[in-house]
């Protein structure tokens, strides 16, 4: 297989079929969901909590005109039907994401971390969705607990440069400039210490 190319897309508003609905299907719709996704799932059976989740249902068997309108589709179902719907998005130009099934998925959903506007996805093809689990929990444990800071003084800059022009291959040492003054404002700003503390 060639690499991945690793993509970030805006769903918010955009159709996206679930074929499939059961606990599997439960936890990517709630992903769709978060994202702002038009969700239409097509599932015979169909799992207690899609159904509560407001999104459409259509019960029945999958059929490939499922698909016309979609921009993205997502099969949870045994490898039989995720096939057919690979073989119809196929036809459609359409990417797939298969759960647990890579031999009938064109797209990966990896382990994803967010914390404060910043989005991380780690992929492993679909080979071992385990190892990018663990990874996702390591990169989450030594995020900096004030990434959010991070966010607000890369915006600031970010404008700032865009006003005065500055080329792209020069903001990141910028950036690296500012967030260090960030925390040199903060050091200067604790109180100093008193009493034993200040004579050692």
């Amino acid at each position: 297989m060639a690499d991945l190319l690793p993509l970030f897309l805006n769903l918010r508003g955009r159709r996206v079929v679930l074929v499939g609905a059961g606990p599997v299907a439960a936890s990517k719709l709630t992903q769709l969901t978060t994202a702002g996704a038009d969700v239409v799932v097509v599932a015979p059976e169909v799992h207690p909590s899609i159904v509560s989740s407001g999104v459409t249902v259509v019960r029945r068997e999958f059929t490939p005109t499922d698909l016309d309108g979609a921009w993205l589709v997502v099969a949870a179902a045994p490898p039989a039907v995720n096939r057919e719907v690979g073989q119809a998005a196929e036809a459609r130009h359409l990417m797939v994401n298969a759960v647990d099934d890579p031999p009938n998925a064109t797209a990966y959903l990896g382990g994803v971390v967010r914390r404060d506007g910043v989005t991380i996805a780690i992929s492993t093809s679909g080979a071992a969705p385990a190892i990018a689990g663990l990874l996702r929990e390591a990169i989450d444990a030594v995020l900096p607990h004030d990434l959010g800071d991070w966010m607000t003084v890369a915006r600031h800059e970010r404008t700032a440069w865009k006003q005065a022009g500055v080329p792209m291959e020069e903001r990141r040492p910028l950036l690296l400039q500012a967030l260090n003054r960030l925390y040199a404002g903060r050091q200067a700003a604790e109180p100093a210490p008193v009493g034993p503390e200040a004579a050692r």
